[in-house]
């Protein structure tokens, strides 16, 4: 994560929060490590919550995710995030 945040930072992105999603930390969570990530968002219900407020606490412009995201996970998280979701590799390739 650190290299993608100097990746963006580089490209005149202003990094104003880096979170991660790990499975298995808590008790709940080891129960959960069988199950698939969500397919729509690629996140945690709880997860997705904690973005968002992240969101709107810094005023975040977007959320750039280092994992590649399908358009509907693209659009699903858009709305849920409130702001613009893209993924690392699209902003790379774009160049």
């Amino acid at each position: 994560m650190a290299s993608a945040a100097a990746e963006l930072a580089a490209r005149g992105a202003r990094v104003v929060g880096q979170i991660v999603q790990r499975r298995g930390v808590s008790d709940g969570g080891v129960q959960k490590m069988g199950l698939p990530y969500s397919s729509r968002t690629l996140l945690s219900y709880g997860k997705v919550r904690e973005v968002a407020q992240a969101c709107e606490q810094a005023n975040a412009d977007a959320v750039i995710f280092v994992a590649s995201l399908t358009e509907r996970q693209r659009h699903a998280l858009t709305t849920l995030l409130g702001c613009p979701a893209v993924s690392l590799p699209h902003i790379l390739a774009a160049d």
